[in-house]
């Protein structure tokens, strides 16, 4: 069963210098971000990220990525929360009183879990749409879907397996998320994200990033920090 947060006990303490952000403004700095570094790739499927004014789009020839059903999706990139609003949202009343919609306008806590910029990353918006709000699981899912991108999506089975390249980030979001918000996870998730954790350490991006994040969102990920220094 599901611990019910009330919106008023989770405005959790920044650093002394910041605020929390919005989803929205959460994307602008990251863009920002991604935008000095242009060297980055999108987050499962490795694509070079390119620039279009003020948009980031991905370079599906050069990581050899095919779509699924959309092209029209897979040719944009979108900001996702590694764990969704929904597994977020749900433990919160607000949600029980009408879903996302309720507590973005009436739970400022709710606002902040959702800007915090440590659980979004940039992915192909076909990728994105197929997740939704399945969970992350492992089994001998065979890749294809996307051309060269191993992601696997079991639509009947609702799960999906990331590629070994995401794993290590996937499971410092959720432990960072579960521990900084006081979210339940389910043990066998919570025992596979700490496997995840240890099998695939933190790259010198994942570093980068998260002292960024630190100075804009004042507050690391400590799963990634711990690694990085």
């Amino acid at each position: 069963m599901l611990r019910l947060i009330p919106f008023a006990l989770v405005l959790v303490s920044l650093g002394a210098h910041a605020e929390p952000l919005t989803f929205a403004e959460a994307q602008k700095k990251l863009f920002t971000l991604y935008w000095s570094n242009r060297n980055q790739t999108t987050f499962y499927c490795g694509c070079p990220i390119r620039y279009q004014a003020n948009k980031m789009v991905p370079a599906l020839k050069s990581c050899g990525y095919q779509a699924r059903k959309s092209p029209a999706r897979a040719a944009r990139i979108v900001w996702q929360h590694v764990m969704p609003a929904v597994d977020f949202g749900r433990q919160r009343l607000c949600w029980q009183e009408g879903g996302r919609n309720s507590c973005a306008k009436n739970d400022p806590g709710f606002a902040q879990i959702e800007g915090d910029m440590h659980n979004l990353v940039p992915v192909i918006a076909e990728i994105d749409r197929d997740r939704a709000d399945m969970p992350f699981a492992l089994w001998d899912g065979q890749s294809g879907q996307y051309g060269k991108c191993d992601l696997v999506v079991d639509f009947q089975a609702r799960r999906v397996q990331p590629p070994a390249r995401s794993r290590g980030a996937i499971a410092r979001a959720y432990l960072y998320m579960a521990e900084r918000y006081q979210l339940k996870l389910p043990l066998p998730q919570r025992q596979l994200f700490e496997s995840w954790n240890s099998q695939y350490p933190v790259s010198e991006w994942e570093c980068d990033r998260d002292d960024y994040i630190a100075d804009v969102q004042g507050n690391h990920n400590r799963f990634i920090q711990q690694q990085c220094h």
